[in-house]
């Protein structure tokens, strides 16, 4: 049964519609300018400074910050900067390594590895799957994360809500990949920035003011104790967590190899990371207002969907609108993401086929559709199933982690050779997995990192020969 009322429901599917709606059309206007399958992968090198730091922030905020970080702030206060810290420094740690990322051209992680270590069908192979699975995993929980926002609110069937926000997602991707996806994300990210300090604030006067929080909420939540009310084992269990998964995603990466200058690589990252604690005083001011209002939830993941049911039929109708442009800004990105492994990676690197740019962006297309299927049935079919989805950061943190930076590192000291990168990442998942089925206490993902790194040292310093060296040797212009 729906807790909305119908002009809340019809308000709320009206404006739902017309962000959906406005996205699409600024996809199809901007996908104008995704002439070739470069465009349609990387954006062509095309973006501003400022769209890069805006899209990498509608990217990163999705049903995760909406829902889960928002339990955080319930549950547990300030501790959700903690939470938003980790991909902070996470950002600044891929700042060491930005301007040689754009630099090289890239457009894919496997590309990056392949560059280090030198040309494999099974090293592109094993670092397409591990770039791909974060997003996937992404896409299916955010099909999830919609249907469990909107369900109890309008009555409408997951299975409905799943099947609207896929083709909501594919409409805003088709028309020109990162391209249209990057531009789409700038305009919804500067509205989500205004949403999210708007409805903090809103939450804030709807239980009365900071100091009737403060009155009816434990200090330990709010006071200067809350930064670690969560407690230290759960803290290390998110650096653990959200930092190597925050160094390995696919699609912060993508961001940089799509900056329009060299110099903007390090810069919007940098400002991209900061960005990032929006989403902290959003989660944790909803959080601590709505514990302050009801105290007593069972579950701290329905703070968000508790508040809905409290606010005016007006700002309901707007903060259904902020959902959707989030909800969709991350699926959009996620789907693209995946799409760009499968094109580029398996289908023209490992089978090998010469396509014209024509054949390769309808190939694009095509898998598009297919993946959005794939994820939509898998969110259809165990909605409560995809928490294993958050295995996939530890996996391809295990994975990409030490070939990418170790490599870095060693790549104009010691000869890097394809079976030193299938070494290291064969062994930093299987190093995960024993790691996971044998319940560690230290994070699962810490052994397969080590391991990884072990194996990769070992090789390295054994193999002879001269060290590699950067491949693109010219260095890149900057345009005016």
């Amino acid at each position: 049964m729906p807790t909305g009322s119908t002009g809340q429901i019809i308000g709320i599917v009206v404006a739902s519609l017309l962000v959906i709606g406005f996205g699409i059309a600024m996809s199809v206007y901007f996908g104008r300018k995704a002439k070739n399958s470069q465009d349609w992968l990387s954006a062509g090198e095309s973006l501003p400074l400022i769209v890069v730091i805006i899209t990498q922030f509608a990217t990163a905020t999705g049903g995760g910050v909406l829902i889960a970080h928002v339990g955080i702030g319930y549950r547990s206060g300030w501790s959700v900067f903690i939470y938003e810290g980790c991909v902070l420094i996470g950002f600044l740690v891929l700042m060491l390594i930005a301007k040689w990322l754009r630099q090289q051209r890239f457009t894919t992680v496997p590309d990056i590895i392949t560059r280090l270590f030198g040309q494999h069908k099974l090293v592109t192979a094993i670092a397409a799957l591990a770039a791909l699975v974060v997003p996937f995993g992404w896409l299916a929980t955010q099909f999830v994360a919609f249907a469990q926002l909107f369900g109890q609110l309008t009555g409408v069937s997951p299975t409905a809500l799943i099947l609207l926000i896929m083709v909501a997602s594919l409409l805003f991707v088709l028309p020109g990949g990162l391209t249209s996806v990057a531009w789409t994300d700038f305009v919804f990210g500067i509205f989500m920035i205004a949403m999210s300090l708007g409805v903090a604030a809103y939450a804030v006067h709807l239980a009365g003011g900071w100091g009737h929080i403060t009155a009816t909420v434990p200090q330990r939540l709010w006071g200067w104790e809350g930064f670690t009310a969560v407690g230290w084992e759960q803290i290390w269990l998110w650096v653990a967590a959200i930092l190597p998964g925050t160094l390995t995603n696919q699609l912060y990466y993508q961001r940089v190899f799509a900056t329009k200058k060299v110099s903007d690589a390090r810069r919007g990252l940098g400002l991209s990371g900061l960005t990032m604690l929006i989403g902290g005083i959003y989660a944790g001011c909803i959080g601590l207002a709505v514990h302050s209002m009801n105290p007593g939830l069972a579950n701290e993941e329905d703070a968000a969907g508790w508040l809905l049911t409290q606010l005016p039929t007006w700002l309901v109708v707007v903060f259904g609108a902020f959902l959707v442009s989030t909800i969709v800004s991350t699926t959009g990105a996620a789907l693209q993401s995946v799409v760009a492994n499968l094109t580029r990676d398996v289908y023209q690197n490992i089978v090998g086929r010469q396509q014209s740019e024509r054949q390769a962006v309808s190939l694009s297309r095509l898998i598009t559709v297919g993946v959005s299927i794939l994820a939509a049935v898998l969110a259809i079919l165990f909605p409560k199933a995809l928490t294993w989805l958050v295995a996939t950061y530890a996996y391809s943190a295990a994975a990409l982690a030490a070939p990418i930076f170790l490599g870095y590192a060693l790549h104009k000291r010691r000869r890097l050779t394809p079976l030193a990168a299938i070494a290291s990442m064969l062994t930093g998942i299987i190093g995960c997995a024993v790691a996971q089925v044998l319940d560690t206490t230290v994070p699962y993902a810490v052994y397969g990192i080590g391991a990884s790194t072990a194996v990769l040292l070992a090789i390295a310093f054994a193999t002879p020969g001269k060290p590699s060296a950067d491949v693109r040797s010219e260095p890149v212009r900057e345009e005016a």
